[in-house]
């Protein structure tokens, strides 16, 4: 098919279509991987089968390593507030500090950063970097930071992902995300704080 085709099929903006053939190594955000596997399951045989032959790739990269999925997380702080969003899970709710996926090379302060802004609209500055661990639950490379408010009036910006955000007074934080799955650091940065 053509962008054009393509996109109309999925109902998406040509430039995305464009953007993977420019970019094939962009990794879709979940929902549009849904769409793209239902496109695939529905099509023909000889159209898998192209497909399949096509996605191939034609020789093998140099020296490809491969990388361990790495999440920046803001601790962002507000007087004496914390910064949370309620991120969707598959059958629940829960708590979190605003985080977001980095790419391979991307700086974990300004995933973090760019991240809070696009999830929150609040805008922020990195104090320091708290650590980094294998989170317990997700199997990830979690790198935390601590950021200081700067302006912006917090509101749920990325609905997919997360149903609130909320400005938590420090004493309560626990209410919210269970001190057993709070970082360590984070805990006494925010003693600090």
């Amino acid at each position: 098919m053509t962008n054009e085709g393509f996109a109309a099929k999925l109902g998406v903006a040509v430039r995305t279509v464009a953007g993977w053939h420019q970019n094939p190594q962009i990794v879709p955000r979940a929902e549009m991987q849904q769409a793209l596997d239902t496109t695939y399951e529905r099509a023909n045989e000889h159209v898998r089968r192209r497909f399949t032959l096509l996605s191939r790739p034609t020789e093998a990269p140099a020296q490809a390593e491969a990388q361990a999925l790495r999440v920046a997380i803001a601790v962002v702080l507000r007087g004496t507030e914390v910064l949370l969003v309620c991120r969707r899970g598959d059958d629940n709710l829960s708590w979190q500090f605003p985080a977001g996926m980095c790419k391979p090379g991307a700086a974990v302060a300004s995933v973090a950063v760019q991240e809070t802004h696009a999830e929150t609209g609040v805008h922020v500055a990195v104090r320091e970097e708290l650590g980094t661990r294998v989170h317990p639950k997700t199997g990830v490379l979690a790198s935390y930071v601590l950021c200081d408010y700067l302006a912006g009036e917090a509101s749920n910006l990325d609905a997919v992902e997360n149903m609130d955000v909320a400005w938590v007074p420090l004493a309560s934080l626990t209410r919210f995300i269970p001190p057993e799955n709070i970082y360590p650091p984070i805990l006494s940065a925010l003693e600090a704080a």
